[in-house]
């Protein structure tokens, strides 16, 4: 049935963090939940899971009010950079204990991960880099079972190399055990291509909560010397441009034309692109 938010606000003080949100996060999908620094990203996550309470509005994870209901989060998994764990507990404990809370937890797979990623489940978490300490929560979600996956800037610290393995391994997880998986980050080109659906804020609001084939077929860019991609866009409706040595790109609402004048040539929106004109057309 999947976790389903009907208009919730959240506020501290007089600032509004959320404001009138409602969205669904379907069973078995990978979600991005995107957004700059800010927009409301974490407020939400800890909203599903209790962790704060909403002043207005509803949250279900299949069909059952979170609201003092344990059961409804028993399927829950949330990470983010907090470390809740007793100081000097070690890796190897630490995954452990999770794994007596949770009934599908792979200690076996844990272990597996843990010699992929290189860390050494001997030593303290707390004394633990940053990517290592990231490296640890992520290795602790992906084994746990649990049917909710929430994934709050889940590659904080780590290199490149570890990045990709990351988003390697969180495919090969989802392929072996599909789940409900929100990846909340602002890393948008990276984790692009493993989203099946998109909910974007800004602000406190949702903008956009869609399939992101969906909302890629909105638009579609446009290339060529300025001054040309100028007279072709004259008239309709540009998202963003950019400009880089007298080339121009234009992302435009609406669908791809068949022919272009010459000189010009027409690409498919990615996502990020996507996400930029979202943020400076609300911004106007």
């Amino acid at each position: 049935m999947g976790i389903a938010i009907e208009n919730v606000t959240k506020r501290f003080g007089k600032t509004c963090a959320l404001e009138g949100v409602s969205c669904t996060f379907g069973e078995n999908r990978i979600y991005g939940l995107l957004g700059n620094n800010g927009a409301g990203k974490t407020t939400l996550l800890n909203l599903i899971t209790n962790r704060l309470y909403a002043d207005e509005g509803s949250i279900t994870v299949d069909g059952e009010d979170v609201r003092d209901r344990n059961s409804a989060l028993e399927t829950i998994f949330y990470i983010g950079e907090q470390n809740l764990y007793p100081e000097e507990m070690r890796v190897e404990k630490a995954l452990r204990t999770t794994a007596s809370f949770y009934p599908g937890f792979d200690l076996e797979y844990a272990f597996s991960l843990a010699e992929r990623f290189k860390l050494n489940t001997r030593k303290k978490i707390t004394s633990l880099s940053t990517g290592y300490a990231s490296i640890f929560r992520l290795i602790t979600a992906l084994s746990t079972g649990a049917a909710y996956l929430l994934l709050d800037e889940p590659v904080l610290g780590l290199d490149a190399t570890n990045r990709d393995l990351f988003y390697r391994t969180l495919l090969e997880r989802y392929t072996a055990k599909p789940a409900t998986i929100i990846l909340s980050t602002h890393l948008i080109g990276e984790v692009a291509a493993l989203l099946s659906d998109a909910v974007i804020i800004h602000n406190g609001r949702i903008l956009r909560c869609a399939e992101v084939e969906t909302l890629l077929e909105s638009g579609y860019t446009v290339t060529g010397p300025a001054a040309r991609v100028d007279d072709y866009v004259s008239g309709r409706k540009v998202l963003s441009s950019s400009t880089v040595g007298g080339i121009r790109t234009a992302c435009i609402e609406g669908k791809m034309e068949n022919s272009l004048p010459e000189g010009l040539e027409a690409g498919k929106l990615n996502l990020q692109d996507y996400f930029i004109s979202l943020m400076k057309k609300s911004e106007e």
